[in-house]
């Protein structure tokens, strides 16, 4: 099964370094929708996701346009300003999730015509929102959790102990 991580103009490299890492770990594409408010090869960016970075699926687009023009699989957009809860939802294989810029989110007309795919992360209502990286996050592992984490080690081990010698 395949998630698509989709990041809408992202602003901060260090939230793009931390979702680039999280894409790593969990076997998630990586697109990203211009313009951005760092160059890809920005320190701090390479930095967050440091020696994650040649496992990535990472995809780049010019615009909007250009990201649908590509893309006709489900899409479901992030966003404070949603009705529905991300839990809400069953998320088919192949899907992407969209991000909006950590500053003012995704365009409204792009939610407006989209409303039954917007989906939102419930939180306080005195306060703007989640960290863009930790939203991408939840986001994620409630996908992988529905999908019962495809391909993703399931058990641990421990260095200095057997776990099986544990009663």
């Amino acid at each position: 099964m395949k998630l698509n991580i989709v990041l809408a103009q992202p602003q901060i490299p260090q939230n793009t370094g931390n979702i680039a890492r999280t894409c790593a770990v969990t076997g998630a594409a990586l697109h990203i929708i211009k313009p951005m408010g760092f160059a890809p090869t920005d320190r701090q960016l390479k930095r967050a996701g440091l020696d994650y970075w040649h496992y990535l699926d990472i995809s780049y687009y010019e615009n909007f346009g250009d990201f649908f023009s590509k893309h006709s699989e489900p899409c479901f957009f992030f966003s404070t300003k949603a009705q529905k809860r991300y839990t809400d939802v069953s998320y088919p294989d192949g899907c992407f999730i969209m991000f909006g810029r950590e500053d003012a989110g995704l365009p409204e007309e792009i939610l407006f015509k989209n409303k039954k795919s917007c989906v939102r992360i419930p939180m306080m209502p005195t306060l703007r929102s989640l960290n863009l990286s930790n939203s991408v996050a939840v986001a994620a592992y409630e996908i992988l959790r529905q999908w019962d984490f495809p391909e993703l080690q399931n058990e641990g081990q421990l260095t200095k102990f057997d776990w099986n010698s544990v009663e």
